[in-house]
């Protein structure tokens, strides 16, 4: 699964995605990137564009705006909910990010990792959206992150973690003319483990509310007195 993540490298995402930016996107830093945020996705229309939209995933076709948005999609299941798979076949995008957190339990307790690739670079989340249009007629964009099978870091914490794209990848990701499913399909699968890094971090990340840059920096764990590495 994949519920929080980052974007601090805000400047790069032009160059990097090769974008152009639509309105009035906001490209602050961003520590802790909550469901239900706007986030700035890149979705092709020729050249590809840079737009915010809503994380939870609303399908265009329901009534009513419903209260739980999917924010991910089961890379294996996607042809087989109906809620994702016209937006699979139709509407993908890559979601711009440097980090993630996930969640891992000792114990009782449940700590949160910071997982980012080792040279510190920009990425993208492999991802699906659509735009629903409100009782009032406005559109409402939203998008959802795929996951998939862990990695051999990601297993030690979690068993599920966001489909990361390689560069390569990205592009056929947001082709629109790309129509072999079984080539889409083969680009969803675990991200090199030997290219990332993870280190368990505060538990001030928790809060949504909580959005600064000493939420990254590395836990350092006391007990009994002693300073330990949290080992994974």
């Amino acid at each position: 699964m994949c519920g929080r993540f980052t974007l601090i490298q805000v400047e790069k995402i032009p160059e990097r995605f090769d974008v152009k930016v639509l309105g009035e996107v906001n490209l602050r830093k961003r520590y802790n990137i909550s469901p239900d945020q706007p986030v700035p996705i890149v979705f092709q229309e020729s050249p590809n564009k840079l737009e915010e939209m809503i994380w939870g995933f609303i399908p265009h076709w329901a009534k009513e705006r419903p209260k739980e948005r999917p924010i991910n999609a089961r890379a294996e299941s996607l042809l087989e909910k109906a809620m994702f798979k016209d937006s699979f076949l139709k509407r993908r995008c890559l979601v711009p990010s440097d980090g993630f957190y996930e969640w891992k339990k000792v114990g009782k307790e449940k700590i949160p990792y910071y997982i980012k690739m080792k040279d510190n670079s920009l990425f993208a989340f492999a991802g699906i959206y659509d735009i629903w249009i409100s009782s009032e007629g406005k559109p409402i964009k939203t998008f959802t992150i795929i996951t998939t099978e862990p990695n051999e870091l990601i297993k030690k914490i979690h068993e599920r973690m966001p489909v990361i794209l390689s560069k390569e990848d990205e592009k056929i990701w947001v082709n629109k003319e790309e129509k072999d499913v079984n080539k889409l399909l083969s680009l969803l699968k675990p991200y090199p483990a030997d290219e990332m890094e993870a280190y368990p971090v505060s538990k001030k990340v928790n809060n949504p509310q909580n959005d600064s840059e000493d939420l990254i920096n590395p836990l350092k764990i006391f007990y009994l007195g002693r300073q330990n590495k949290l080992d994974l």
